[in-house]
């Protein structure tokens, strides 16, 4: 079972990842998010915190400048996609900085899966995700799931993971519903908005875990 924290931003919760041997962490770069850092907090967050897991930055609609500048100063793994890019401009940027490239793709009904055909090609993961309601401030970490059902005997072009409303509580019904090789937590993990909390990290990666190998 793979599990990504996501919206991470202090020492603390990235240690913790670390500790749990958490797959990925997560880091926004999208002013907007409660949970954004800038291209230098998370350098210096990466150069404090414990290796081990993988360092993915989220990205909406990213220019190459912004890219440029964030890898110039946080050493990331993989780049989570998850605007409004076309499967050309996912190429573009895979091709152009060399690392994985993961999209995230709006689920609400059956027919949202039909774009997955036109990325699978040029990228190397997907992130299903709850899809937001019109006029959303945010393109994802709303706490809203979507119908899991959906997924369940779905095959996916790609490797991928579920999100969307997660929490310690529901995730366990999440993977037995859906099917989900992994999962991806932002909101879900948090004391308050944009601020994590150690113990429902723990509590997630636990359930999640659990789930797995029963």
């Amino acid at each position: 079972m793979e599990i990504k924290i996501c919206g991470l931003s202090t020492v603390e919760s990235l240690a913790l990842c670390a500790e749990l041997a958490v797959d990925h962490v997560g880091f926004v770069f999208f002013p907007p998010s409660p949970r954004a850092v800038t291209p230098e907090q998370a350098g210096a967050l990466c150069a404090a915190a414990p290796a081990g897991p993988r360092r993915v930055g989220l990205f909406v609609d990213a220019d190459d400048a912004l890219l440029d500048a964030t890898l110039a100063a946080a050493p990331l793994d993989m780049l989570q996609l998850h605007g409004t890019e076309s499967p050309e401009r996912c190429a573009a940027i895979r091709a152009r900085f060399g690392l994985p490239v993961m999209k995230a793709i709006g689920i609400g009904t059956a027919e949202d899966f039909a774009q997955l055909d036109a990325y699978a090609p040029v990228v190397d993961r997907f992130l299903l995700d709850a899809k937001p309601a019109p006029g959303a401030a945010l393109p994802g970490g709303n706490a809203h799931p979507f119908e899991w059902a959906l997924l369940a005997g779905r095959a996916i072009p790609r490797p991928w993971l579920l999100a969307g409303g997660l929490t310690p509580a529901n995730v366990s019904k999440a993977i037995q519903v859906s099917g989900a090789p992994g999962v991806d937590v932002s909101s879900g993990v948090e004391e308050s908005r944009g601020v994590k909390s150690l113990s429902r990290i723990r509590e997630f990666v636990t359930a999640a875990r659990q789930t797995d190998e029963s």
